[in-house]
């Protein structure tokens, strides 16, 4: 059960422990992520300040902001100073970096590689605890028209109907695509359904004249690129 005792606030901190007065005298850029969170929270419970208290939840997720991002609003509640309206404030916060992140992807001229899409499709299936299947519609400079969700699945596959990814395609008048889904096991090898897949859409893709560009594996660190490993 959590302490209801009053809570140490930060302008009771001494001063130079103050994450909102560093942040203002020496820049966002000078504050650790427990102080960006310690801002966030605004103050800790009886035994701990704000700092120490977000650098507990952050060990609990081995100092990682991805696994972090993970968390659900009854998981960050289980930390004794963490109510319902600091625990939204944390979520609001790293889905805000989240989108920061796809909407800087989503301004790249045109995609010249890989890397490139795997900076879009990273922070939208990246992360998630189940499969989903995407596509990038691009045009002829390979600028990404947009990008579509065909299908959501469960831990361990989702399915695709062909016919929906290649509706959107001739609504849009597109003249390539870049396939992705993510394996949230974090394993990168494709599978055989996945080879299949893949085969599939670009036989169909090639009677429609349209480019399948790629095939991306997407895990939170790393992907696996089909048109890289040659098997495209």
């Amino acid at each position: 059960m959590k302490n209801s005792t009053k809570s140490l606030t930060i302008k009771e901190w001494n001063e130079e422990d103050r994450p909102r007065e560093k942040l203002i005298l020496k820049g966002v850029n000078s504050l650790s992520n427990a102080e960006l969170i310690a801002i966030l929270i605004g103050s800790g419970n009886r035994n701990e300040s704000a700092v120490e208290l977000s650098k507990k939840i952050l060990n609990h997720f081995s100092n990682n902001l991805n696994q972090l991002a993970k968390a659900g609003i009854n998981e960050l509640q289980s930390f004794n100073g963490i109510g319902e309206a600091k625990a939204i404030s944390i979520v609001t916060a790293l889905e805000l970096g989240k989108r920061r992140r796809l909407a800087e992807a989503l301004s790249i001229p045109k995609i010249t590689c890989s890397k490139d899409a795997y900076e879009i499709f990273q922070p939208i299936i990246g992360d998630i605890h189940h499969e989903e299947f995407w596509i990038l519609h691009l045009n002829n400079n390979n600028k990404v028209i947009e990008k579509q969700m065909i299908s959501k699945g469960g831990i361990t596959g989702t399915l695709v109907d062909v016919r929906i990814v290649f509706k959107k395609s001739l609504e849009l008048l597109s003249t390539a695509m870049i396939l992705g889904h993510n394996h949230p096991s974090g394993k990168l090898e494709p599978s055989v359904a996945d080879k299949q897949l893949t085969t599939k859409i670009k036989n169909a893709a090639t009677t429609l004249d349209i480019k399948v560009l790629d095939h991306l594996i997407v895990t939170q660190k790393a992907y696996f690129s089909f048109a890289d490993e040659g098997i495209l």
